[in-house]
């Protein structure tokens, strides 16, 4: 397994990803919009342009974004995407990272490991502790932050999903 900058490289496996969420209809979560765009060179221009503050939009934040690849078959097993600060909706609602996994890959540990991977990343942004939420419920995505330190803050509505998400920090000062 590796977590690797996605590229065309990797577009079939990309859109394969992208289509299996599109028919179990799950939220694709760290994704940024691969659900809306038809292309993968679609995504990744708006990837590239989110990696900097300068080419940003403004209601957006600069953002860095993975593909967690099986290297056995180069399937996209997950997708995960750190945010380098807050705006008002993240601060609240989603947190530092946002992360997926496919739907025929859930339950074999990826995502722990996927979310594990990038911590390091997280560090070198110069982020001392991130917020990761996940809806409430979400014992597959609740035991993935735990594993990796995550320390329960608190629970908020999010009035246009009419979810209730929980919020966790990681500490990532050593």
């Amino acid at each position: 397994m590796k977590l690797i900058e996605p590229s065309m490289e990797y577009n079939s496996q990309i859109q394969a990803y992208r289509r299996e969420f599109l028919e179990y209809g799950g939220s694709m979560d760290g994704c940024g919009s691969l659900r809306r765009f038809e292309t993968t060179r679609e995504w990744l221009d708006q990837v590239e342009s989110l990696k900097r503050p300068e080419t940003t939009p403004p209601d957006l934040v600069p953002m860095s974004q993975y593909i967690y690849v099986r290297e056995t078959d180069r399937k996209v097993v997950g997708v995960i995407q750190i945010r380098h600060q807050f705006n008002d909706f993240l601060e609240k609602y989603a947190g530092h990272i946002g992360y997926s996994v496919c739907p025929s890959e859930r339950k074999k540990g990826y995502a722990t490991e996927m979310l594990r991977l990038v911590l390091p990343k997280c560090r070198s942004l110069g982020l001392g502790r991130v917020l990761v939420c996940c809806v409430e419920g979400n014992e597959g995505s609740r035991r993935t932050i735990l594993k990796n330190g995550g320390v329960y803050e608190t629970t908020v509505y999010l009035p246009s999903r009419e979810v209730y998400l929980e919020r966790y920090w990681i500490d990532l000062s050593e």
